[in-house]
């Protein structure tokens, strides 16, 4: 089978191209840039530079292709594209290409309870491409992550090292993250399904505080943790320079994590987020 990876060089994209070289795939793996990947066998594996919001880089590209799985998506600040360029734009030329090269199946990772904020761009662009899969007459499998293990650590590490973890609210609010290397299995054992949404998450599930204190349990240090108001990001994510310089959206994505449950109802066994955890503190 011809699988076609968009994004193949992120942390994700990583672990689903691994996975899909221990099958009998060729894999055509497209990102900006390539990157050296532990365990990789790499004679199954064709590397394309491309940009998605460049059409032109795209042409061809599916030609031959069973499935497409693209990861493709804005994670950090940028002063000169945003999610809507990347997330939906970025994806939608793609799925435009899939179409025209007669694609059978497209695999689209977003992010769950993506439908429910249309204020946060990271999470509302990829709810506009959702709509636009659904409809393009391909078969669709559409993943919703709660969140990856790798990205709560990096977020509470710097903290916990400072001495202080600071929560959005009054409420604690719980999610059930999964680890990457699971997620990609999960996904290349599925990327031949029609028409489907998962709401994917690990096995385990805490809500903030007891992550805070987790991690700092894992960094042998007294628990510190303190609150901010939820209106406090709003107001820093309306300021005009953090419109400007692409932080507004980080901050909208922040808030929509912090002040919602996020647990997926399709769980899928595999590592444990304490035992994560424990083993990234130890690193």
């Amino acid at each position: 089978m011809k699988v076609l990876l968009a994004g193949a060089y992120g942390k994700l994209g990583g672990d689903i191209l691994v996975e899909l070289a221990k099958g009998d795939n060729e894999i055509v793996a497209c990102d900006l840039k390539e990157r050296e990947i532990e365990g990789l066998n790499k004679e199954k594996v064709t590397f394309h530079s491309f940009d998605v919001t460049n059409k032109e880089s795209l042409k061809g590209l599916c030609d031959g292709v069973d499935v497409v799985i693209t990861t493709v998506g804005l994670t950090t600040k940028s002063a000169t594209i945003t999610n809507y360029d990347i997330d939906y734009q970025g994806n939608l030329n793609l799925l435009e290409e899939a179409k025209r090269a007669g694609v059978k199946n497209f695999t689209y990772i977003s992010v769950i309870k993506a439908d429910i904020d249309k204020k946060a761009p990271m999470v509302h662009a990829k709810f506009l491409f959702e709509e636009e899969l659904k409809k393009s007459g391909v078969k669709y499998v559409i993943h919703r992550p709660t969140g990856y293990m790798y990205d709560i650590v990096k977020v509470f590490k710097p903290m916990v090292e400072k001495g202080e973890v600071t929560l959005l609210g009054k409420v604690d609010h719980s999610c059930n993250v999964i680890d990457t290397k699971d997620f990609a299995r999960f996904i290349v054992e599925h990327m031949q399904d029609e028409n489907k949404l998962y709401n994917v998450g690990g096995t385990e599930t805490y809500n903030y505080e007891e992550i805070a204190k987790m991690c700092f349990e894992a960094a042998g240090k007294e628990a510190v943790i303190k609150r901010a108001p939820v209106f406090l990001f709003s107001v820093l994510a309306a300021l005009p320079k953090n419109k400007k310089n692409g932080v507004s959206a980080m901050l909208r994505f922040s808030k929509f994590t912090l002040t919602n449950d996020l647990i997926g109802d399709t769980v899928v066994n595999g590592t444990s987020f304490k035992e994560f955890v424990k083993e990234s503190f130890k690193a």
